[in-house]
């Protein structure tokens, strides 16, 4: 059994995830201190990869990163290409996981008592300290469920992938394309180690979101 796809979907995951939680945390806090009307455009907007179909997703991801589109051709001139490659995993990743992300760490920060900036400020602390030793540590458990989740739905992305990087044994074959290359080649044998592979992986994801959402009411009840 090769296991090249649960290495290529790990990797992709775990890059896209870092994107994300960055890209994530940042807009999620800017867009929390903004005014109503506003952060409901922006909601939508940045909420709209979670709705969309992923093969959508995959269809706007070529429409610009294809190598006959004019951006594509001007990454191409520097070696750089997202299309039928691992690099492109991510790219696909980072589109469809975000929503995940920017939703999760924005009610985190939404629920953040501000009055404990204000106290930081009264004693003197910089804006960046306030934000990395109080309010990052208050909003941890809403951020880290976001980040899991947010690496899990990578984990298992089909749609914007398939679209994006195709299937290539050794290259770019993740589980979720793999599982389907196996059963369109009447391979269900194999096809089911994936699938079961892919179920255990998604459990445990599973079990450290609600271990974290169990800590956070426990923290709250405290």
């Amino acid at each position: 059994m090769d296991w090249f796809p649960l290495w290529n979907s790990i990797r992709i995951a775990a890059v896209s995830s870092v994107i994300v939680f960055f890209l994530g945390v940042f807009t999620a806090r800017s867009v929390a201190r903004l005014p109503g009307i506003v952060k409901g455009i922006l909601d939508v907007v940045l909420t709209l990869p979670l709705v969309l179909p992923p093969t959508v997703c995959g269809y706007f991801l070529l429409l610009i990163f294809g190598a006959r589109r004019p951006l594509g051709m001007f990454l191409a001139r520097y070696g750089i290409s997202f299309v039928m490659t691992w690099q492109g995993g991510i790219l696909a990743s980072v589109l469809v996981s975000f929503p995940l992300m920017y939703r999760t760490a924005r009610g985190a920060f939404e629920s953040y008592n501000r009055d404990l900036s204000a106290a930081g400020r009264t004693l003197g602390l910089s804006e960046r300290y306030i934000f990395w030793h109080v309010e990052m540590p208050s909003c941890r458990q809403g951020i880290l469920a976001g980040v899991v989740l947010a690496f899990a739905r990578a984990l298992g992305e089909y749609g914007a992938t398939s679209m994006l990087i195709g299937y290539t044994p050794g290259r770019t074959a993740t589980i979720s394309t793999t599982v389907y290359q196996m059963w369109r080649t009447n391979n269900d044998a194999l096809a089911f180690r994936w699938v079961m592979v892919n179920i255990a992986i998604s459990a445990a994801v599973l079990l450290i979101v609600n271990m974290l959402e169990k800590k956070q009411k426990q923290g709250v009840l405290k």
